[in-house]
């Protein structure tokens, strides 16, 4: 896909720039002046999930996510965005979000972040085998220190916080 041209690189900074603010109500604004045309452009639809999703509309932030995904396929945050709103609308769930988000680790095998939301999903659904290995696998091609750090403030993996900690189940980073 083309890149975004002025003048809607302009409201697309601009729209960031008011999110950074916190101001998702003036990023729509923002969004709502890039052409018609480009709307769909993976990094309009990025940033407006970003918008949607400050603003808890899950509903049209999976919406948009799906859209992203289909646009830009390559692109790991669609599959990501896809998969954290679906845990959250009504009709999705843990599971949901799960099987959305797990056929993107063969997509995107060096991408931590793909491993380890697939560690939170499986211990939220009491799975800890199953999360231990994905944050291993987390460990293994993130950085250490830093996928570490994440794990022992997420809630979703408090259930292995002592582990985490004391590195005595194979969750240690290697």
């Amino acid at each position: 896909m083309e890149p975004l041209e002025p003048p809607d690189t302009h409201h697309l900074s601009a729209a960031i720039g008011w999110l950074e603010l916190g101001n998702p109500a003036e990023s729509l604004i923002e969004l709502a002046g890039i052409r018609p045309a480009r709307q769909n452009h993976p990094d309009v639809l990025e940033a407006r999930w970003l918008v949607l999703a400050r603003l808890g509309d899950w509903e049209k932030a999976l919406t948009v996510a799906r859209e992203l995904v289909q646009k830009a396929p390559k692109r790991a945050s669609g599959w990501l965005h896809q998969a954290y709103a679906l845990r959250r609308v009504a009709s999705g769930g843990l599971q949901a979000a799960w099987e959305a988000l797990l056929p993107a680790w063969e997509k995107f095998p060096r991408e931590a972040i793909v491993a380890y939301n697939l560690a939170c999903y499986a211990c939220q659904m009491q799975e800890l085998d199953s999360a231990r290995k994905w944050l291993k696998r987390a460990f293994k091609v993130g950085d250490r220190d830093h996928v570490q750090a994440l794990a022992l403030e997420d809630r979703d993996l408090e259930a292995l916080w002592p582990e985490i900690r004391q590195g005595s189940t194979g969750v240690e980073p290697e």
